[in-house]
């Protein structure tokens, strides 16, 4: 039997965000558990992007603080993490588009992002070699950027164990036991765990094991895929959005990107050739010079996907029962707001920042759900 204040179940950039700043705010008997290795989940396996391009005050608030701690992170954390500002630039196509991405930026805008629309002309001059046949203009935001999600968890994972956190991998939750409504005890294949508190920071396992507490949490799973390319000389600093295609390089020279398939919920992370084929075909509509590029691997991951696409993040009805989960495919670049927001929150029964309180499990119950309209990939 092992003894915990707090147990986070999860190793990803969720569980290590808030054991990060649990220890920043003087917590020590904190523990990670982990199913299989950390990074093995959605975030090991997202696109590396980092933006404030969003439709709503919650997401877009969120992420600008997001993106100041991803500056202080590439600063302060023990190894480099990569994280560049180079912008990300979102392609236009009607006028329709163009409309509705005046009034996003101008709500960006009001909360401190300094997104803008620009023209053919502005575009040619940040990404000189893409074809802006049928492109109209663009909404652009010069401090979006990315970072690269293994050397996140592996820098944030080296400042754990440099503060005497315990992170256990290859140890997988079995059940929990409760008594008067509190969970005392996790189980695992390796031991048990006596606990004050627990966060479920578990992506695509959330609902079933949040279904073992009796608790149901609105979330699907749905499979996206990913290409990387050969490397190349650097030649492209922002992310590129174009419908649901993104791509950007990164820091290693490869171009990493994904597109929607359209496929329905599953739990099956298998990749295809249909993906790869509708991929490449995107891609060189608009950059016509990578058509030669070798595509060297591919993989999926999850989205895990509320019915708002926005996160939920909190209490539950178990009264020291938390969770970071539902990011709709936005889960690494929210990561280190959310894993403050929830470290406060464990320790002190509230959010700091007001537009928090407005994703919590609760506003399904309540109906106050809130439509994020800016989903790529």
């Amino acid at each position: 039997m092992k003894n915990y204040d707090i147990l986070i179940i999860g190793g990803g950039i969720t569980g290590l965000s808030t054991a990060y700043y649990l220890v920043r705010n003087g917590v020590k008997s904190v523990a990670i558990i982990e199913k299989s290795y950390v990074g093995s989940g959605s975030t090991g396996r997202c696109g590396t992007g980092i933006r404030q391009q969003f439709t709503t005050r919650e997401h877009i608030v969120l992420m600008r603080e997001s993106v100041k701690i991803w500056q202080y992170w590439e600063e302060s954390l023990p190894l480099p993490i990569h994280f560049r500002q180079g912008g990300y630039l979102w392609l236009l196509r009607s006028e329709e588009a163009l409309n509705e991405y005046k009034n996003h930026v101008r709500l960006q805008n009001l909360f401190g992002v300094p997104s803008r629309i620009i023209s053919r002309e502005e575009i040619k001059e940040i990404v000189p070699d893409l074809n802006l046949e049928g492109i109209i203009g663009a909404s652009w935001c010069p401090t979006d950027g990315s970072a690269y999600p293994q050397d996140v968890l592996d820098s944030l994972r080296v400042f754990l164990i440099n503060s005497g956190i315990k992170i256990f991998d290859y140890e997988e939750v079995l059940d929990f036991e409760l008594k008067s409504g509190r969970i005392t005890e996790v189980i695992t294949n390796k031991d048990k765990y006596s606990v004050s508190s627990v966060l479920l920071a578990t992506g695509s396992d959330t609902k079933r094991l949040a279904n073992k507490l009796g608790i149901d949490i609105p979330l699907e799973n749905y499979k996206h895929q990913i290409v990387v390319s050969e490397p190349l000389k650097i030649f492209l600093s922002p992310m590129v959005v174009d419908g649901s295609l993104y791509f950007t390089q990164t820091y290693r020279g490869r171009i990493i990107g994904g597109t929607d398939t359209n496929e329905p919920p599953q739990e099956n992370l298998d990749t295809s050739y249909e993906f790869v084929e509708k991929f490449s075909n995107e891609l060189i509509r608009v950059f016509p010079k990578l058509a030669s590029v070798r595509l060297m691997r591919q993989w999926a991951g999850f989205y895990v996907v509320t019915p708002d696409k926005h996160p939920i993040i909190g209490g539950t009805p178990i009264p020291n029962l938390y969770i970071g989960t539902g990011y709709s495919g936005h889960g690494f670049m929210l990561g280190p707001i959310v894993g403050k927001l929830l470290a406060h929150y464990i320790t002190h029964g509230m959010f700091f920042l007001e537009e928090a309180n407005n994703l919590t499990l609760s506003r399904f119950k309540e109906g106050k759900l809130i439509i994020e309209k800016a989903v790529i990939g």
